[in-house]
């Protein structure tokens, strides 16, 4: 089971907000002044109005009511102006503040070791940097400006209404405790609800991505049923989790509708008792009235919002965990292999406190040698690559490279020194050159043809529209899983590090793409040291040496010939693949 990412407190999300209102200072204060001024350009609508009713009822001159008339009009384009600069500040803050938020939880993401991540789930995390990003995202862009609106001319509102007469006010404010023991008793019940609802549908989001990367596995080992069912179960607490969100947010809503009938029925109530008694003038308890209903809409966004403003803070909350995990001490002076050998002594790993994977591991391969990891699933193949690529740490014993401890090397020098090819390709959006050149920023388009062609990639490159700068990965030119990992194997070509880790790299391909996958593979490894998890026994019979593991332990190692015709545990599995083939 992944243990769940972190996710910040309270205070840690808070701070984060700040930094990024510190970071855009400017916009803020503007975006601050311009809806202050359209609040307050609002508020004189109603007390205009009141003034006509007053000058009809009076009978005033025909010159009073123009000018009446004039500055009403004047308020109003004052209030769209405003209004619209406000929001268009709102606005570039919000998507200025989201990008940062979404470029430190990335960076965050690819700093961290990638134990850290896989223990989390990587559909943890990408639900966390796509959904909860885009929940975020969608509360900053509709709901905050409605939220600042709607807080300034509630406040305002209620200061107008004292101005008018203060027993109008305590009359509208007849409404609060209503509001008040609504909102509380929403808060407290759909705060929980909301954190974890986004928690469920991240738990879910990590079944799907397990189900469907894995799913040929899942097919072969008949983990059908099973994935099922742990996908049923958290879809329906996600579905459960929603729907008793609607069901609170219903019985809120209700309570705000009794809330502004109880208000306005109070104001109404006074406002004829005031005018009747000559206390005010009939042209002052209209705009009493018009106040306060015009606080219905503000107030109920402002508090109908407090649904979107939890679920983004949530959201939020998942989003600053990840951007927030520390990160490993780096090594004070990063040490620097010797030779490009690879030494495994004593190693023991399991998952989480879970069983042993690997047991007492014993392996060392030699600079520039070829070995071949074979045995039955779940033998702990993957696991012992992903420790020579620095992914995991073991539990025991040591993994070296070049004499050198993999913890004592650094993330920068290890990323040098071994590279890691899995069957799970990824072809970033871009051009086909752009996405060799993350390997080497600086390769040129001599480099970069190259490697193409070293790994047999040339022919298909040259059939593409615009051969290299052509656009590939999401949105681009379509690239299958022969092509996707032959790209993959030119960036090793590229990065050219002395160790080279090649997890089942070839799996993918199917029977039509194996031969030119195991050609390509071969001639992107050459000369370096080289471990191979081997999906294809050809794979095997062309490394230098072949190691087999079986439950963690290495059972048998030495040439294919030496283990042909040893007939142990290697000699069986050649001849069932011999034979099914």
């Amino acid at each position: 089971m992944s243990a769940a990412l972190p996710v910040a407190d309270a205070a840690a999300t808070r701070a984060a907000v700040a930094a990024v209102v510190r970071r855009h200072a400017g916009p803020a204060v503007a975006a601050a002044l311009a809806l202050l001024g359209a609040t307050i350009a609002a508020l004189a609508v109603p007390r205009l109005l009141g003034d006509l009713v007053d000058v009809v009822v009076d009978r005033g001159a025909r010159g009073e009511l123009d000018r009446t008339l004039v500055v009403l009009a004047v308020a109003a384009v004052a209030e769209g102006a405003l209004t619209a600069a406000g929001l268009a500040a709102v606005g570039a803050l919000s998507e200025r503040g989201l990008a940062g938020l979404r470029e430190a939880a990335v960076d965050r993401a690819l700093a961290l070791p990638l134990s850290e991540v896989e223990r989390g789930g990587t559909g943890d995390l990408v639900a966390r940097v796509v959904g909860d990003i885009d929940q975020v995202a969608e509360a900053v862009r509709t709901a905050l400006p409605q939220l600042v609106v709607s807080a300034l001319y509630t406040g305002l509102t209620v200061v107008g209404l004292a101005a008018l007469d203060l027993r109008l006010a305590l009359a509208g404010l007849l409404a609060a405790p209503i509001q008040v023991v609504a909102t509380r008793r929403y808060l407290r019940r759909s705060g929980p609800l909301f954190a974890a609802e986004r928690a469920a549908e991240g738990e879910r989001g990590r079944h799907v991505h397990a189900s469907v990367a894995g799913a040929r596995t899942v097919r072969v080992l008949g983990l059908g049923p099973a994935h099922l069912r742990r996908l049923t179960r958290s879809s329906r607490r996600s579905a459960d989790l929603a729907t008793a969100t609607a069901r609170e947010r219903a019985v809120f809503f209700s309570r705000l509708n009794a809330a502004e009938l109880t208000g306005l029925g109070a104001v109404l109530v006074t406002g004829f008792v005031l005018v009747r008694d000559g206390a005010v003038t009939v042209g002052a308890a209209t705009a009493a009235a018009l106040y306060f209903h015009r606080l219905f809409d503000p107030v109920g966004t402002l508090l109908s919002l407090l649904d979107e403003a939890q679920s983004a803070w949530a959201a939020l909350a998942r989003v600053v965990g990840v951007s927030t995990m520390p990160l490993p001490a780096a090594p004070g002076s990063p040490a620097r292999p010797l030779d490009a050998s690879v030494e495994l002594k004593g190693v023991r790993f399991a998952y989480d406190g879970g069983p042993p994977v690997l047991v007492d591991v014993d392996l060392r391969i030699e600079p520039g040698e070829v070995v071949a990891l074979v045995g039955p699933s779940g033998a702990g193949k993957s696991t012992l690559a992903r420790l020579v690529a620095g992914v995991h740490e073991p539990e025991a014993g040591s993994v070296r490279i070049g004499g050198v401890p993999v913890a004592e090397l650094g993330p920068d020098e290890l990323a040098r020194t071994v590279a890691l090819v899995s069957q799970e390709v990824h072809v970033f959006a871009g051009t086909l050159a752009d996405d060799l050149r993350l390997a080497r920023p600086g390769a040129t388009d001599a480099e970069v043809r190259a490697a193409l062609d070293r790994v047999g990639a040339g022919p298909w490159v040259d059939a593409l529209p615009e051969g290299v700068d052509t656009r590939v990965g999401e949105g681009g030119h379509p690239l299958g899983p022969t092509e996707a990992q032959q790209l993959a194997l030119a960036r090793l070509v590229l990065a050219d590090p002395a160790v080279a880790v090649l997890d089942e790299a070839t799996a993918e391909a199917g029977s039509a793409g194996a031969r030119r996958l195991e050609a390509a593979a071969a001639a992107a490894v050459a000369g370096r040291t080289t471990l191979v998890v081997a999906h294809r026994l050809t794979q095997a019979r062309a490394a230098d040496r072949v190691v087999v593991l079986d439950g963690g332990r290495v059972v048998e190692q030495g040439t294919h010939d030496e283990l042909v015709a040893a007939g142990g545990a290697y000699a069986a599995l050649w001849a069932a693949w011999s034979a099914a083939r």
